[in-house]
């Protein structure tokens, strides 16, 4: 019997968005990444540009580290920049499962503090079904 293996949905990521219009935003997504849905981004001060949000400060990406939205679409961005749409701002729902973060936040406290940054701009990461 063939096992078919689904891929995760906007709805295994989203759980609530008050309003749309408010909350999403079209952003420029730094090239060199295969981006997934659910991508935790940080905004690069110099350039407005999106990328994962590191554990801490990487030069040339200043004002990356603290996450500011969450990608909504996969966006594959490893030869050039690409535009993405993600929820920048709340009240807004995410599952914490269904968060993707660099590779550098590989420690419960680091995500935990990127759940806590969202949480600062109303997209608010919670435990959900």
């Amino acid at each position: 019997m063939t096992t078919l293996t689904m891929s995760p949905t906007l709805g295994d990521l989203l759980k609530y968005e008050l309003n749309t219009s408010y909350s999403r935003e079209t952003v420029t997504l730094k090239s060199g990444t295969n981006y997934a849905l659910g991508s935790v981004l940080g905004k690069i001060t110099a350039s407005g540009k999106y990328r994962l949000s590191p554990a801490a400060q990487v030069g040339g990406d200043e004002g990356a580290e603290t996450a500011v939205a969450v990608l909504i679409h996969a966006v594959d961005a490893t030869a050039a920049d690409k535009t993405g749409l993600v929820v920048a701002r709340g009240p807004a729902i995410v599952s914490k499962a269904a968060l993707v973060f660099d590779a550098s936040v590989d420690q419960p406290a680091e995500k935990a503090g990127k759940h806590t940054q969202l949480a600062t701009v109303g997209v608010v990461p919670r435990d959900t079904a």
